[in-house]
């Protein structure tokens, strides 16, 4: 006679609650990357573009500050906002521990099991992050983007659709690398800086810069305290 399955291996797949903070373009991406994985469910949509807490289609909406009345026990967190400085705000103001945060991987990308990708990144359809590389908190390792082997990125990039990490590229805290850039081998790129569509980097880049063509020229210092979309 043949064992009796446990039924618990039927209840592998767990249902995760998400509450996710904000609700503009990027998030109705994120939303669909939930929707994707049945697994995933909404419990929340916060957005400081609401001044009160309402209920539509069973999802409750509201201020980010009305986090308390919807966050449940083993719900998790998705901040799902383009700009990396104002995920980085949101990340500081709420001041929740890491483990608080969902790691969202849609299920037509490939990630591989010897790579890390930290608590918060969400890694859209079509992307690759090959073996030894490590993606920080907060990312955005976007559409049909590569991030190859042994690279390296800070928290809160944003790699953009279509872009080409190549072997070993480290990449600092909150840059984003436009749709469709290259990165070639080995170079490296400061915080907060900005890699232009398009554009073929073979050297590497310091921090709070922006660098555009083919190769790569720095076009201009940006600003500390400016808003990096």
């Amino acid at each position: 006679m043949l064992p009796q399955k446990d039924s618990r291996a039927q209840k592998m797949r767990v249902d995760q609650k998400l509450i996710v903070i904000g609700d503009g373009g990027h998030s109705s991406v994120i939303q669909d990357l939930i929707d994707s994985d049945s697994t995933y469910s909404i419990l929340g949509i916060l957005d400081d573009r609401y001044s009160t807490s309402f209920v539509q289609d069973g999802i409750l909406r509201g201020p980010v500050d009305a986090l308390g009345e919807v966050i449940q026990k083993d719900s998790k967190l998705v901040i799902a906002i383009g700009s990396n400085k104002i995920r980085k705000k949101i990340v500081e103001r709420l001041a929740m521990p890491a483990s608080m945060y969902a790691t969202l991987i849609h299920p037509s990308s490939f990630v591989s099991k010897r790579a890390v990708v930290e608590n918060g990144t969400v890694v859209m359809p079509k992307a690759v992050i090959n073996a030894g590389a490590v993606i920080g908190a907060h990312s955005i390792v976007n559409s049909g983007s590569l991030v190859e082997h042994d690279c390296c990125l800070a928290p809160y990039v944003h790699v953009c659709p279509g872009s080409t990490l190549t072997g070993a590229v480290t990449v600092g805290e909150g840059t984003q690398i436009s749709a469709g850039a290259t990165l070639v081998p080995g170079v490296s790129i400061g915080e907060w800086s900005v890699i232009a569509a398009g554009a073929v980097v073979t050297q590497s880049i310091p921090a709070y810069r922006m660098a555009a063509g083919c190769p790569a020229e720095i076009k201009k210092r940006i600003d500390s305290r400016e808003r990096i979309l």
